[in-house]
C-alpha cells in the first residue's frame, strides 16, 4: 500500500527518519500532533535529509555542552567543600576552556522559517507552564494587599540625594557608588527601573525581579531587610521624630514605620538562608517587601545597605578598599563569587565556572571572558557611561551631600 505521505512528495523511510529527529510523541495533545504533519508534509524528500543531517549534528554537539556544563557543576560543588574548609583554590578547580561552540551544517534559509513556524505551532498549542515574571505593578498590588503600603514616590533628583546621603554615611564612596549606577542602569537608569524595561521609553519586558540604582534582586531585598531591619527601624524611627516634620509628613512616617516593622517580623522568622529568601520573595509577602526600593525613605537606604553588605564581606576577606568594578563584579555574579574571581586562578578562569548555564548565556556581557577579563570591561563599561545624564545627575548629587556636610563641621 502507498503511503499517505509519498503523495506530498515525502518518502516513508525519510517521514520515519524525520520523526525520530523531531522525537515527537505519539501520545501528544492533537493541536500538537498537527504541527507536527504540517511541518513534514511541507518538506522535500531533500529538505528532510538536510533537516537530518542538521538535527544529528546539533543532538552531538549538545551532548558535548551537556557534558562540560556538568563539569563545570563538579568542579562548583568542590570548590564549595574546599571553601568550607579554608583549602585554596587552583587551576584544577576550574574547567578552564570555554564552552564549546556548534560548529556543524546549518539549515537554509526556508527550511529553517519553516521549522521555526513549527516551533512556534509547538509553543502555541502547548503554552509554557511557568508563569510570566512579576513586574512593578504585581509588586506594588502585593504590597498594598498585604501590608496597606503604598510606596513613596519621589523625583529621581531628590532619591539620588537620598541615596547619596545614606551611602556616604555608610563609608562608600562617591566612586564607587556611581559607578555601579553607571553600570546597572546605562547611567540613565530611574530607581524604580525593572531589568529589562527601558528607563525612558518604557519599552521591553522583565527579564528578572532586579530594580534600581543597583538593581536589587527580590532575594535580595529579602535578605537585606533580615540582615539590616532594625538599622532601617532606628533610622526611619529618628527621620519621625524630626522637629521640622509637617503633621502630614508626621503621619506617613508613623504609617511607614508600622509596615517596616510588620515586614521585619515576617522575615527575622524566615531561617536565614539564601534558598529560603528566594521561595520567599515569591510570596505575597516578599513581593510586597520589594516595593521598599523605591520608597522614598527606605529605598536609598535599602539600596545602599546592599552595597555596604559587599564591601564589609570584602573587608572581612582581606580587601579594605574596593573599586566600583570590583564592588560592581560582587553585586553581578554574587558576593563570595566576585571575590573568587579578582585572585589567583579564579581570576584566570573562564566566567562560565562562576554562573549558571542559563545565566552565562542571557547575560551576553559574561560571554568568552576570564574573570579578570570581566573586570577590566565591567571598569570599561562604567567609564564609557559616566558621561550621561543620569551619571552626572547622581555624582552632582554626592557632591552636594558632602558640600553640606562640610557646612555642618
Amino acid at each position: 500500500m502507498t503511503s499517505p505521505f509519498r503523495k506530498q512528495g515525502i518518502s516513508a523511510p525519510a517521514l520515519a527518519l524525520a520523526l525520530v529527529c523531531l522525537m515527537v510523541p505519539m501520545a501528544a495533545p492533537r493541536a500538537t500532533a498537527m504541527s507536527t504533519i504540517d511541518f513534514l508534509t511541507s518538506l522535500s524528500d531533500s529538505e528532510i535529509e538536510a533537516f537530518q543531517v542538521w538535527k544529528t549534528a546539533r543532538q552531538n554537539f549538545e551532548e558535548k555542552l551537556d557534558a562540560y556544563w556538568d563539569a563545570v557543576e563538579q568542579k562548583r560543588t568542590l570548590r564549595k567543600r574546599k571553601r568550607a574548609k579554608d583549602i585554596p583554590f587552583s587551576a584544577n578547580d576550574y574547567v578552564m576552556s570555554f564552552p564549546p561552540k556548534y560548529q556543524g551544517p546549518s539549515l537554509s534559509g526556508s527550511l529553517a522559517s519553516k521549522y521555526g513556524r513549527f516551533l512556534d505551532a509547538q509553543r502555541e498549542a502547548n503554552p509554557s507552564s511557568s508563569r510570566e515574571l512579576a513586574t512593578i505593578p504585581d509588586y506594588l498590588a502585593a504590597a498594598k494587599r498585604v501590608y496597606n503600603f503604598v510606596p513613596e514616590r519621589v523625583t529621581e533628583k531628590e532619591f539620588k540625594l537620598r541615596y547619596a546621603s545614606e551611602a556616604a554615611a555608610l563609608g562608600l564612596s562617591k566612586e564607587q557608588v556611581v559607578r555601579v549606577y553607571a553600570l546597572e542602569t546605562g547611567g540613565v537608569g530611574t530607581y524604580d527601573t525593572q531589568a529589562g524595561i527601558h528607563p525612558i521609553k518604557k519599552t521591553g519586558r522583565a527579564i528578572s525581579s532586579a530594580i534600581g540604582y543597583g538593581q536589587l534582586l527580590d532575594a535580595n531585598s529579602i535578605n537585606e531587610l533580615a540582615r539590616s531591619g532594625p538599622t532601617f527601624i532606628r533610622l526611619l524611627t529618628a527621620r519621625y521624630h524630626d522637629p521640622r516634620n509637617s503633621p502630614a509628613r508626621k503621619a506617613l512616617l508613623r504609617h511607614k514605620l508600622v509596615v517596616l516593622k510588620k515586614m521585619y517580623a515576617n522575615v527575622k522568622h524566615q531561617p536565614f538562608e539564601w534558598h529560603v529568601q528566594q521561595a520567599y520573595a515569591k510570596t505575597q509577602a516578599g513581593m510586597g517587601i520589594h516595593t521598599l526600593n523605591i520608597d522614598g525613605d527606605i529605598g536609598p537606604m535599602l539600596q545602599a545597605m546592599k552595597l555596604k553588605t559587599l564591601q564589609d564581606l570584602a573587608a572581612k576577606n582581606g580587601r579594605r578598599s574596593l573599586s566600583g568594578a570590583e564592588l560592581e563584579l560582587m553585586n553581578l555574579a554574587g558576593p563570595v563569587t566576585g571575590l573568587e574571581m579578582m585572585d589567583g586562578a579564579g581570576s584566570r578562569a573562564p566566567t562560565s565556572n562562576f554562573f549558571s548555564r542559563r545565566a552565562y548565556y542571557v547575560n551576553k556581557m559574561v560571554k568568552g571572558l576570564t574573570g579578570s577579563q570581566l573586570q577590566a570591561e565591567l571598569d570599561r563599561r562604567m567609564t564609557h557611561a559616566l558621561t550621561t545624564p543620569g551619571s552626572l545627575e547622581f555624582a552632582n548629587a554626592f557632591d552636594a551631600v558632602e558640600a553640606r556636610r562640610e557646612a555642618e563641621r
